[in-house]
C-alpha cells in the first residue's frame, strides 16, 4: 500500500512539475508597419495567442488574422479580402525553438528563436533575434522582424503597388505567464 502511495505522489508531483514549464498569454501584442511615400499603414493585434515549453525551449505563436485592427475600416477589409485572404488563412503561426534558452534569465538579453512561420498558407523557415526576460512570475519576450510579402505568396496589385511596402515590419510583445491547468 505504501509504493502505491509513493507512486500516486510521484506522478502528482510530476504533472504539477510539468505544468510549471509550460507558460501561456493569449493576449499578446503583434503590430506591423508599412511606410511609404503615399501612405502610413498600421495594425495592431491584441489576441495573439503564445506558449512556451520551459523544459525544452519549444515556443508556438497563432495568430488570427481578422484580429488585425486598423485605423481605417477600408483598410482592413483589403487586408482580409485581397491579401491575406483570411477566409482561406484565418490564422498565422510560428512554431519553434529558442536558441540557447538555458541562458535566459531575469537580465533583459537576446536569444535567437528558430523555426517555422507560416503566412497566407506558405510555410518558411525563419530566424529572428528576440529579447527576453525570464521569472518566475512570467516570461517577457519582446522582438522585430521583416516580412517579405512575396515570399508569403502575397501579391500587391500594381495599382497601389506605391502604397504598400513589400517589406513590412512586424513587432511583437509577448508576456507569459505560468499555464495552470
Amino acid at each position: 500500500m505504501k509504493t502505491i502511495y509513493t507512486i500516486l505522489i510521484y506522478i502528482l508531483l510530476t504533472n504539477v512539475t510539468n505544468a510549471q514549464e509550460r507558460y501561456l498569454t493569449k493576449n499578446g501584442s503583434v503590430t506591423f508597419f508599412s511606410s511609404t511615400p503615399i501612405e502610413d499603414i498600421k495594425a495592431d493585434n491584441n489576441q495573439v495567442l503564445s506558449i512556451i515549453d520551459a523544459s525544452s525551449g519549444k515556443m508556438a505563436i497563432s495568430i488570427l488574422m481578422k484580429s488585425f485592427m486598423f485605423k481605417k475600416a477600408l483598410m482592413q477589409e483589403h487586408f482580409n479580402e485581397n491579401y491575406v485572404e483570411s477566409d482561406k488563412y484565418p490564422k498565422a503561426t510560428f512554431k519553434g525553438e529558442i536558441i540557447k534558452f538555458e541562458g535566459v534569465s531575469d537580465v533583459k538579453s537576446t536569444a535567437q528563436v528558430k523555426g517555422i512561420l507560416t503566412i497566407h498558407g506558405v510555410s518558411k523557415e525563419t530566424t529572428i533575434d528576440a529579447n527576453f526576460v525570464r521569472t518566475n512570475e512570467a516570461i517577457d519576450v519582446v522582438g522585430d522582424f521583416i516580412v517579405n510579402l512575396a515570399d508569403f505568396g502575397i501579391k500587391i496589385p500594381a495599382v497601389v503597388a506605391k502604397n504598400i511596402q513589400e517589406n513590412i515590419k512586424v513587432n511583437f510583445n509577448l508576456t507569459h505567464k505560468p499555464f495552470k491547468k
